[in-house]
């Protein structure tokens, strides 16, 4: 493809392409204020033309000085390619590897209008997950990729393409670290400055990554999220006239709608953005829109009395639903909510993550850029209001939690009525999901495991998902532990009907819970259908981030780690290094995710299976590991589940020998010898 085969070349610097800007044919990111002064002004102008040679910059600067001033960080929309972005099949890309073809598949899905939140500023999700600084680090990224040989790696720092250097055929073909700021400058603060001088960026989890498949990568969580919600706080299996209330369909929050109604309950979600609701409405993820209160209540009490599937989008703020169903119950008596969470970009507050009820999603955004400290304190006023009517309805008999968006945490700091009496700091009236629902999950080494069809074939993709289900329903035959065969039953029912979902956005992907077993399974027996022909070209296999072993985040992933390690970050840090030496074609280290800079630190993997016994070989030494370095943590922090898990795993593995902990039987004893009696 011609177009493919010009981006490859390089940064178009003959001449300048033609300067189009913004188009205003998709959605922006909110402008941002990082409060640069006149120096780390002139860093950052100095810093973006450094790409460029000298005879562009007296043009390049005054363009770049607006961007900066505009949208407070220069995206070079000059650079913004005049293609369709998507991803294309594996065979046109003018590669030397077929691994750096698959990179550049995955990276081109990321910035697909399709997939992606803002295309056109390289943010694939959560408001500000970054798959580049800027639009020069896409264009050398693409060229080095398309250079490569298996003798290189590519090595990016926070976006840019530092180079390729000499390597070997087992190393990965490119190592990515997002956000590795010194701890003492990992402040909110910091990195506004940091982002809009150019040097480090947010890569959100999957986003810097190259990993993100669309909202599919978290429809399956959040099915299993609230099948299991249903299952603890109401006691039901069915979950027919239950209704879900929640916010956020933007990026990963997208897949609420969906999962609401393979849930089989009634969802209700509330989403500021009207281009993002239109845009989960065409793609069939949500069955209606409306932005009445009045038909909102209306559709909302016939679906639940009628006992039928609904995924309801409201273009509103959540906070006047909230609200409104308290009314509702004071003034009928009504509980009309059951379950209830919240996925606004929450660790994003104060740039676009999160709107206040006061303002519209227009005047919001323009206040945002002209008066940051009153938009400040307006969502702080938003999120105490919003807190206010979810504590009225939890106290009526409504189950909330949070969904490690940093909603409690960003509530705590607006000082809203959120805190746990006798709870220890980093726990809150309302639990994680992690620490009730899907933390046991982890300890039994399930996880979101993924794969992307390269050919862009769904007749590729439909094979695969016979692949998995064939593979998990073998491991089902034979002995498992009582503990895993609900999560293999409901991963069989999930991946048998995953095809009648019209769940792919983007790339041909699926994703599923598994353990470790499972996810060898499942990558052997792919790598063999490529060998025999049954598959067209190489799949790739990942994982999100958000998974056992690849992040540490004391309020979200290791939010259910209670010996004081919660706040260490060893396990992501030794997943990326792990990875990276048992066979993995990428890996990436991030400071970051879902729950905020600074607050975790996660990391993620790409490989490429092509049909060799050496992608067969790379797949089982590198799975192991990457699910095992997660139980043994677990195991160690004093978890039941995973000390029953990382002692089988032990048993069916060679050469694997794991610390396991000798627990405090009496624990009266540790009071006596703290007392001296």
């Amino acid at each position: 493809m011609e177009l493919l085969k010009e981006l490859c070349k390089g940064l178009p610097l003959d001449s300048l392409p033609e300067n189009r800007g913004r188009d205003s044919r998709v959605p922006h990111a909110p402008a941002k204020t990082p409060k640069l002064s006149p120096e780390e002004k002139k860093l950052a102008l100095q810093n973006s033309l450094r790409y460029f040679p000298p005879k562009f910059h007296k043009q390049l600067a005054q363009e770049f000085a607006a961007e900066l001033r505009d949208y407070g960080h220069i995206y070079m929309y000059r650079f913004c390619p005049d293609m369709e972005m998507r991803a294309y099949p594996i065979g046109v890309y003018p590669c030397k590897t077929k691994q750096a073809a698959a990179i550049m598949h995955m990276i081109m899905n990321n910035l697909d209008p399709a997939v992606a939140q803002f295309p056109q500023e390289l943010i694939t999700y959560g408001g500000n997950g970054q798959v580049f600084s800027n639009w020069a680090q896409f264009w050398l990224a693409m060229h080095y990729l398309s250079q490569m040989t298996e003798e290189q790696t590519l090595v990016m720092y926070s976006g840019h393409p530092m180079g390729l250097f000499p390597s070997h055929p087992n190393a990965p073909r490119v190592v990515i670290t997002n956000g590795m700021v010194i701890p003492n400058y990992s402040s909110r603060e910091e990195y506004e400055k940091l982002f809009a001088m150019g040097v480090t960026m947010y890569g959100q989890m999957t986003a810097g990554s190259y990993c993100y498949i669309g909202p599919q990568g978290i429809v399956h969580g959040t099915v299993l999220t609230v099948l299991n919600a249903g299952r603890r706080y109401l006691g039901q299996d069915d979950l027919a006239g239950k209704v879900f209330v929640t916010s956020g369909l933007g990026g990963m929050s997208g897949a609420q709608a969906k999962a609401a109604v393979i849930a089989g309950c009634v969802g209700v979600i509330a989403e500021v953005d009207k281009a993002a609701l239109l845009k989960r409405h065409k793609q069939g993820w949500l069955m209606e829109v409306t932005d009445s209160l009045d038909y909102c209540i209306q559709q909302l009490r016939k679906a639940r009395k009628n006992k039928t599937v609904l995924s309801l989008g409201y273009h509103g703020n959540v906070v006047a639903l909230w609200e409104r169903l308290v009314r509702e119950y004071d003034s009928t008596g009504d509980m009309l909510v059951d379950l209830g969470s919240d996925q606004t970009s929450c660790h994003n507050p104060f740039s676009g993550g999160y709107y206040p009820v006061h303002l519209s999603f227009p005047e919001a955004n323009l206040l945002m850029a002209r008066d940051p400290e009153r938009f400040r304190e307006l969502v702080k006023d938003s999120l105490r209001r919003q807190i206010a009517a979810i504590n009225r309805l939890a106290e009526k008999g409504m189950f909330f939690w949070d969904y490690g968006n940093a909603f409690l945490l960003e509530a705590k700091r607006a000082g809203a009525d959120v805190e746990k009496k006798g709870a220890k700091n980093m726990e809150f009236r309302y639990p994680s999901y992690v620490q009730h629902i899907m933390g046991d999950i982890f300890s039994l080494g399930f996880g979101p495991f993924r794969w992307v069809c390269t050919s862009g074939d769904p007749q590729d993709l439909a094979t695969t998902d016979l692949i998995a289900t064939a593979e998990l329903e073998d491991i089902l035959k034979k002995e498992v532990a009582v503990s895993v065969k609900q999560q293999y039953h409901d991963n069989i029912r999930w991946i048998r009907e995953a095809g009648k979902h019209n769940l792919v956005v983007g790339s041909q992907a699926r994703i599923l819970y598994s353990d470790q077993k499972g996810r060898v399974a499942i990558a052997v027996a792919i790598n063999q259908a490529i060998t025999d022909g049954r598959i067209k070209a190489p799949v790739v296999i990942s994982r999100d981030h958000h998974d056992v072993s690849g992040t540490d985040s004391p309020y979200r992933e290791t939010s259910n780690i209670y010996d004081g390690s919660a706040l260490c970050a060893d396990m992501a840090v030794q997943n990326f290094v792990g990875d990276a030496f048992r066979g993995a074609t990428w890996v990436s280290l991030h400071n970051g995710g879902g729950v905020g800079w600074g607050e975790v630190i996660n990391g993620g993997f790409g490989l490429v299976l092509d049909g060799s016994k050496e992608a067969q070989k790379r797949a089982k030494m590198m799975l192991s590991w990457d699910v095992s370095n997660g139980v043994a943590r677990r195991c160690w922090s004093g978890n039941t589940h995973a000390y029953e898990t990382i002692c089988r795993t032990m048993d069916e593995t060679d050469n694997l020998i794991v610390t396991l902990p000798h627990l405090v039987e009496d624990s009266n004893i540790l009071e006596k010898a703290l007392h001296g009696y």
